[in-house]
């Protein structure tokens, strides 16, 4: 698919430049679902920048950002390119979650086909949290069971409801399982699962430990102060902490972890281009 001929988006605005004409303003493409999407969302709005922000759909009732918002994933590559091209994008802006590899794979893919910028915002990860010498950090789902099958025998699950079949095979144990929405497998019967949405204050999440009598917390390495509440709860109740680690990002991809740095990007952008 041609994407830079003379009849896209980008190819329109090419042609604006050499004829001295005003090239159609910004729009930017936010991949989001996160709080640090939906701040940058209102940042954007305050500034009266166009954008639109897309929403996995993951979520039955997803915490809505202010603007344009669409809903459900884009067909690949493919689509993403397709949506960049007709939408008229000019910018993406991938503030999706830290564990979302694919779309941010496919950002990448779709960026580098279209020639449209790409900048991913990304909160801090938990490395540097003075309590993350005490964590047992594992590569991923299959090694936090593993590690926590010998931390403790009543665990909080935390890590999503996408994961938790990588956990059903302890019906031995009296799991407490916290998701958003409820889980669409089967699950064991000395479960408790808990549907509820964060973020939750220190005093909650103590509260449910010291009623579990929790002895292991697992949970991803989300990062940020919305989430970090649970650590500190966990080190208090005497639970140890499992963390799975986030997978890393392609070297290629500019990260900034601040809505302020993505509009320092943005404002550079505007000098080295006037669609924005």
């Amino acid at each position: 698919m041609t994407v830079d001929g003379p009849g896209s988006p980008l190819g329109q605005v090419a042609s604006a430049r050499s004829a001295g004409q005003a090239p159609a303003p910004a729009r930017v493409l936010i991949l989001g679902g996160t709080a640090e999407a939906r701040a940058l969302a209102a940042a954007l709005d305050a500034l009266g920048l166009r954008f639109v922000s897309s929403l996995a759909g993951r979520v039955q009732r997803p915490t809505l950002p202010v603007g344009d918002v669409r809903v459900g994933g884009f067909g690949g590559v493919d689509g993403l390119v397709r949506h960049v091209t007709a939408d008229g994008v000019t910018h993406i802006i991938d503030a999706t979650h830290p564990f979302a590899e694919q779309i941010t794979a496919n950002a990448l893919a779709a960026s580098g086909r279209t020639g449209v910028p790409l900048l991913r915002l990304q909160r801090p990860g938990w490395e540097a949290h003075p309590l993350a010498k005490e964590f047992i950090w594992a590569d991923d789902l299959e090694g936090a069971r593993r590690a926590a099958e010998s931390a403790g025998r009543r665990p909080l699950l935390t890590t999503g409801r996408q994961g938790l079949r990588t956990f059903t095979c302890w019906t031995d144990r009296p799991v407490v399982a916290r998701v958003v929405d409820p889980p669409e497998i089967p699950i064991p019967a000395s479960w408790e699962i808990i549907c509820a949405r964060g973020p939750f204050p220190y005093a909650a999440e103590r509260a449910l430990m010291k009623s579990r009598s929790i002895d292991v917390v697992l949970t991803k390495d989300s990062g940020g102060a919305l989430t970090e509440p649970k650590l500190r709860a966990a080190r208090d109740c005497g639970a140890r902490v499992v963390v799975v680690r986030r997978p890393p990002l392609p070297a290629c991809v500019d990260t900034v972890q601040s809505v302020e740095r993505v509009l320092e990007w943005l404002h550079a952008e505007k000098r080295s281009s006037p669609s924005l």
